[in-house]
This record gives structure tokens, sequence and C-alpha cells, in this order.
């Protein structure tokens, strides 16, 4: 996708970002927390112009489309969440230790009053723009992959106790804390989250 000439610029934004930051993550920015507030047919280019007090057509011109936008924050939120998820791996020994910053996670982004950005998406999935929805089933599938690559290593010393599939787990734990956020959400009750997510994860504790 296209991106303008000024995309090294260092000017200060209207969301406070400062020198260094450059015009197109700037966009990124704020097109990701309009999705994690509002969802993806909850904002427009205006929006964001409003935000960032630039033109539509300088908006554009990094992003051609509002789905080369959606892309692109998508796919930047999945890389940022693969790195901490190979930060936790590399950290964290116990399995036990790992789900519980997996779910923290989850926590943070509520803390920062935001939903999931491919939890949102989800929610979106017939409506928005079919590169999207791809991006948005590979974000899942890769979460649910690392989980189970977790819960095998929990089954297999000890420190987890599950009966079936690691996969299949990893799928309801991904849902249970996608729905433990959601359900949080309009309570504005991050323990109503930490609650779900610490029941969620001890129905699984090991003999260890």
């Amino acid at each position: 996708m296209a991106q303008g000439t000024d995309d090294k610029a260092t000017r200060k934004g209207a969301n406070g970002n400062g020198p260094g930051v450059s015009t197109r993550s700037r966009i990124l920015d704020i097109g990701e927390r309009l999705v994690q507030v509002r969802g993806f047919n909850g904002f427009s280019y205006a929006d964001v112009a409003t935000e960032l007090s630039v033109t539509k057509a300088s908006l554009h011109y990094h992003f051609p489309s509002k789905a080369d936008l959606g892309e692109a924050i998508i796919t930047r939120y999945a890389e940022r969440f693969a790195d901490a998820l190979a930060a936790i791996d590399a950290e964290v020994a116990a399995a036990p230790a790992k789900l519980a910053a997996y779910a923290d996670l989850y926590a943070q982004v509520l803390r920062d009053e935001r939903m999931c950005l491919c939890g949102m998406l989800a929610a979106e999935y017939e409506t928005i723009p079919s590169p999207i929805r791809g991006s948005v089933v590979r974000f899942l599938d890769d979460n649910e992959a690392w989980l189970a690559v977790v819960l095998e290593q929990g089954r297999r010393d000890g420190s987890l106790s599950f009966v079936g599939s690691a996969a299949v787990l990893a799928r309801s734990i991904v849902s249970g804390l996608e729905g433990a956020l959601l359900i949080a959400r309009p309570y504005r009750a991050i323990e109503r989250f930490e609650t779900a997510a610490a029941q969620l994860l001890a129905s699984l504790a090991g003999a260890v």
C-alpha cells in the first residue's frame, strides 16, 4: 500500500504522540484505538482526520482505502501480540504461569478501556472486508496454537490437568477470555474479567 513522503515526519500529533512518531504510525494508532472502542464499522476516515488534524486526502495518501487501513492495523496488532507471546515463552517457565500471563494480556486491554481488536472484528465478521476476515482467523488460530503447546507442556509435567485435546481446550480458553472481556465491558469492571479468567485457569490446576 502507498506511503506518503512525510512518513518520517516528526510533527506532534493531536493524540499526544511526540517527536519521532511518523504520520503513518499515528494514523494506525488512532485507527486501532477506534476499532477497539467503536468497532471497524463505527468510525470513518473523517474521524481519524479530525483527531490527526489533517485532511481525508492525507489519509488516503497513506492508506488508499479503509480496508487497507484495517489490514495494516490488524497486521501490526498481530505482530505485537506475537511478540508478547514470545516474551512470555522467554521469561516464564511454568505452564500455569504462562496461562496467567496470557490472560493478563487481555486484562491490560480492558484496563486501557478498550476491547481486544480481533474480538471486536470477530463480532463484525460478516460486515468487514474479506482480507480482514482472513487476518482475524489467522490471529485466533495463532493464539490457539500457542495455547495448545502450553497446555501440552503442562499436561506432560503435571502442572495442568485436563481431559481430551489440547487444541480443543485452547479454543475454549480463547472463547472464554474474549467472552469475559465482552461481559465486563458494560460494567466497566476489570474485576469481573479477572475473576472469570482466574476461575477458568484454576479449573486446569494439576497435582504439582
